[in-house]
């Protein structure tokens, strides 16, 4: 929602919902739910080759982990998008090239923005 904000030039210091600065945009959330899709399909497509792109959207590299609140990792919003239950099962539809498709078919046709 941050480029929305941008445009109607609302400060980061005021307290307004998403739903708020969706209503005085005059927009709806299909924006939101093309990005949703392509980063979806995207995902899909990283997690499917074994390459450094497919360890860090895993979380399996090593290191130390930077001082304040955790960052929301892209996993965890992609399953909460899709209505998926674990990371298992969104992992094993990411390999199945046709369901990966048709989940995201799915979520973009009945998932929240």
């Amino acid at each position: 929602m941050w480029f929305l904000r941008r445009i109607i030039q609302i400060s980061w210091k005021e307290k307004k919902s998403n739903e708020t600065v969706l209503i005085e945009a005059n927009s709806r959330r299909s924006l939101i739910k093309i990005i949703r899709k392509r980063q979806a399909t995207f995902l899909g497509h990283v997690m499917r080759r074994e390459k450094l792109e497919h360890l860090i959207t895993t979380g399996k590299l090593d290191g130390k982990r930077r001082r304040g609140k955790k960052r929301e990792k892209m996993m965890d919003g992609l399953k909460r998008w899709l209505g998926s239950g674990s990371s298992k099962e969104t992992m094993t539809a990411m390999g199945h090239r046709e369901l990966w498709r048709n989940m995201i078919a799915d979520a973009s046709k009945h998932g929240t923005g």
